[in-house]
């Protein structure tokens, strides 16, 4: 199942949102998404806040989905659904 998760907490890591999906089952993947251009002051790209979990077991992932959909991860509250398909573009 693809899981989309938003108000991901700017200073999170792909390995911070990892383990906490990975206490509900098998994690495949996990991408933080981040902004396009880089931090003029830093060179570094800022997470935008939101990211996608792969987890190939559907109960497993249920699972994550219900225990931290509105869950606290660093200073946020999580929002995570399964994630929809984008619509096709023009």
């Amino acid at each position: 199942m693809n899981i989309y998760v938003a108000n991901i907490d700017f200073k999170a890591s792909e390995s911070d949102l990892r383990k906490a999906f990975e206490q509900y089952g098998t994690v495949e993947s996990v991408k933080i998404v981040l902004e396009k251009e880089p931090n003029p002051s830093t060179g570094a790209r800022r997470s935008r806040g939101f990211g996608f979990v792969i987890m190939p077991d559907a109960q497993e992932a249920d699972n994550a989905l219900a225990s931290l959909n509105g869950a606290r991860f660093m200073s946020r509250d999580l929002a995570v659904n399964e994630a929809r398909p984008q619509p096709a573009s023009r």
